[in-house]
């Protein structure tokens, strides 16, 4: 499998493939974990990348927010119309759906959705952050973020493929770069990647430029 996959923090290790023990199961999958969506899931067609996190712990509300960058070729944005976020929500085949300002609440917070037959063809790969709505004048972190995660979800069936929950500690990190699904010819490939970034989604996206 040659693809080029999305590496920040990952000190160039090679993404290990993770093929479910029990067809049908969920996967708990880890830190830069490959999951082959056409072995995983016959005739997927449309999916979820859900997401979830708790308010902070010390009593103050935070508000994040969920995105996806459009990538063509060389993983590389063309402008801010590849920018699916909750100011500009819909690009072919792949759409936000609402805004949770202060992740309470059980269950998911915010969901991105995703036809892969109406993806752009040029789109080479979907990833998708997490950031921290005003951080910098807010003075907050992923520090104060509980229990953040990513769910896929076959949205035909609603049944959870895979769930990475992130993993460590971010005191510094302002935004998170959490998967990304990459196209590999007819076929898609889920990616964990659960780097931290100081930055808001303007700065993100710039490094994907």
């Amino acid at each position: 499998m040659v693809i080029n996959f999305t590496s920040l923090g990952a000190e160039g290790k090679a993404p290990q493939e993770v093929v479910s023990a029990v067809p049908g199961s969920s996967l708990v999958l880890k830190k830069n974990a490959l999951l082959d969506l056409g072995k995983t899931v016959s005739g997927l067609t449309k999916i979820d990348f859900c997401m979830g996190w708790d308010i902070s712990t010390i009593g103050t509300n935070i508000d994040l927010d969920i995105s996806v960058l459009a990538c063509h070729e060389g993983g590389k944005i063309l402008s801010s119309n590849d920018v699916i976020f909750y100011n500009h929500k819909e690009v072919p085949g792949v759409s936000l759906n609402g805004d949770n300002r202060t992740g309470a609440g059980d269950g998911d917070d915010e969901i991105i959705s995703i036809i892969l037959s109406e993806v752009d063809p040029s789109v080479s790969k979907l990833i998708c952050c997490l950031t921290i709505h005003r951080a910098a004048a807010r003075h907050q972190t992923f520090e104060i973020v509980s229990n953040s995660y990513i769910r896929l979800v076959n949205k035909e069936t609603d049944t959870e493929i895979a769930k990475f929950t992130l993993e460590g500690s971010h005191p510094t990190s302002t935004a998170i770069v959490f998967a990304e699904l990459v196209r590999d010819n007819e076929n898609w490939v889920f990616h964990t990647i659960g780097e931290g970034l100081v930055g808001d989604l303007n700065q993100v996206a710039a490094r994907f430029q």
